[in-house]
């Protein structure tokens, strides 16, 4: 007599992977939509709560809203990997759940305005971040324990996708819910939270290997306190300090970024002499491990930094050119970016899939060839581009970055045993996340450089012509380019917002208002010096990502660890005669 079928949602049903898959993909989709669905909808929260972000002193406000979700995943998601191997990743995983809920719910109940409604925002933003490590952090394993190695890639390509389409979906969501209500913006993961922490307690089981062993204090604190000491430095080396036009010298970003470098250095040296350190660095002495996720941190630079740059386009210079409204700017520009998340969710999971047959180093190393080439393409088109232009050369870098992100997470799991895994899942994370958390900083602070050059005398010359008193031109032609950038970022007028506290936009002034603060002034304005700043930063995300294809190519061919008890025992693999690429 046969034995029963198990139940549907038990961890031996043969479609239990598939509930896995389910469940993670949709923890992801909600941890990565979070992480920009804020950047569109900025304009209508700080309304919300009557806070102007681009006053003097409002800045920090903007830079902790924009920054403290994407700082707290990288910072935590490393020592949630590896409270998953002691006590279940399925169990830190949920939890992740219920935090993100909690945080969902406290944002939209926001009972102030001003400073104090825009700090409440900033506290409950890093809950959420803290749930959104948990999730981050052993999605990916709780995936690739369900699912056989021959099968993984396919997961982990869906999972991957959502992740980083995720980012985008983020944007169209917030731009239409910020027009309905501000509170909508948080308010829409709250039913999504409880239906993921129903499902999950209900249907997720641990069915991986557990590292069982002591939490390593000291290792967590100082990764913990570094990372956030460097990647808080480097955000405010995008505000301007003194004369400068960036904070890049300002000592307190110096000191912060120095504290954080000596602080992980001590990190290193704690986890090489702890008997149950909080990350195995002997991880990095597999090849496959230590390429894939180099190339991870490199491609995570350069695709921050390609969508902030391409918000700024389209919001700061081709939206109003084409008639549309700065007010509608964010979210028309989510709109125009479609092509982007289209090419993520075709290529994803097919590479991810093919991945598993004929391993991750061709289409992971191809996806990040194509990216280079669709950036060196972004550089050679007019900054008034026709828009199917537009469309292609995005679609293509799309299409590149999911041929790239899932194989190569693939990769990454594959490679390492499987009582590391949420270690492993945690690092890979980090190092996306800290990727576009550095990406902001990095490519903010050299648009600001190109656009120095030029803007200055550009903005003074075009104000003058206008009927702007030459002393006013020239006082707000030497204002940091920031200011004009983070408010075509945020949908507003760049020239109305400089221009409003000298009080030239009144009646009776001599100022030609309308055309100042038209639809073309600014665009036009602003074209040849963006174009200038465009270049430094373009190239230098074609080299990073040039780098990137350079690592993916030398990890080796397809390795799958085969567990001997001893992590230090792994080498590359000698490929067999069966498939020429399995250890």
């Amino acid at each position: 007599m046969s034995s029963a079928r198990p139940a549907f949602f038990s961890k031996d049903h043969p479609r239990y992977k598939w509930v896995a898959l389910s469940n993670t993909t949709l923890g992801m989709l909600m941890a990565t939509i979070n992480s920009s669905i804020v950047i569109i909808s900025l304009p209508a929260i700080f309304t919300g709560i009557d806070l102007n972000p681009l006053e003097a002193g409002n800045v920090s406000y903007l830079l902790w809203m924009l920054m403290g979700y994407m700082l707290v995943t990288a910072v935590l998601v490393v020592g949630f990997g590896r409270l998953g191997d002691m006590f279940g990743r399925v169990r830190i995983y949920n939890a992740g759940f219920v935090v993100f809920s909690i945080g969902s719910i406290a944002l939209a109940l926001d009972p102030w305005t001003g400073s104090h409604g825009a700090l409440w925002l900033i506290i409950w933003r890093l809950v959420q971040g803290v749930g959104g490590a948990m999730l981050f952090a052993n999605s990916t394993a709780i995936l690739t324990d369900a699912f056989p190695a021959h099968r993984r890639g396919m997961a982990l390509g869906i999972n991957q996708v959502a992740a980083i389409a995720g980012s985008f979906i983020g944007l169209i969501v917030g731009g239409l819910l910020s027009v309905i209500d501000w509170r909508a913006v948080f308010f829409v993961s709250v039913p999504i939270g409880i239906v993921g922490t129903i499902w999950s307690y209900k249907s997720l089981h641990e069915v991986g290997t557990k590292n069982p062993g002591k939490l390593d204090i000291p290792g967590n604190l100082t990764f913990a306190a570094g990372l956030t000491a460097i990647l808080t430095g480097i955000t405010y080396g995008i505000q301007p300090y003194g004369s400068s036009n960036t904070g890049w010298t300002n000592p307190w970003v110096l000191g912060a970024i120095a504290i954080g470098i000596v602080l992980l250095v001590a990190f290193v040296v704690i986890e090489l002499r702890s008997k149950a350190p909080m990350f195995n660095l002997a991880l990095f002495k597999i090849r496959a491990f230590a390429m894939a996720n180099l190339a991870g941190l490199l491609a995570s630079v350069g695709r921050g930094g390609l969508q902030f740059m391409l918000i700024i386009w389209l919001q700061g210079i081709w939206l109003p050119l084409h008639g549309y409204s700065y007010e509608q700017t964010p979210l028309w520009a989510g709109i125009y970016m479609l092509p982007i998340t289209i090419g993520f969710l075709i290529a994803g999971p097919l590479s991810g899939t093919l991945s598993d047959r004929f391993g991750a180093r061709l289409f992971a190393t191809a996806g990040l060839v194509l990216v280079a080439l669709t950036f060196v393409a972004l550089l050679l088109i007019p900054v008034n581009f026709p828009y199917w232009v537009f469309a292609v050369i995005t679609g293509l870098s799309g299409i590149g970055s999911g041929m790239f992100g899932a194989p190569n997470r693939s990769a990454i799991m594959n490679s390492v045993p499987k009582n590391q895994r949420g270690a492993a899942s945690g690092m890979a994370g980090t190092v996306q996340n800290a990727g576009t958390s550095l990406s902001i900083g990095i490519f903010f602070s050299l648009m600001v450089v190109g656009l120095s050059s030029t803007l200055p005398s550009t903005l003074t010359k075009g104000l003058t012509q206008n009927g702007v008193p030459a002393a006013v031109a020239h006082q707000i032609g030497q204002t940091p380019p920031v200011s004009s950038l983070f408010a075509a970022f945020l949908g507003y007028n760049p020239i109305e917002t400089l221009l409003k506290p000298t009080g030239l936009l009144q009646s009776g002034s001599g100022v030609d208002v309308a055309t100042l603060t038209g639809k073309e002034f600014f665009p036009n304005l602003i074209s040849g010096p963006f174009h200038d700043g465009l270049v430094v930063v373009f190239a230098a995300a074609a080299v990073m990502s040039v780098v990137a294809a350079v690592a993916s190519l030398i990890r080796g061919k397809r390795y799958v660890h085969v567990d001997t008890g001893s992590i230090e025992t792994v080498a590359d693999p000698v490929p067999s005669a069966a498939d020429g690429s399995r250890a």
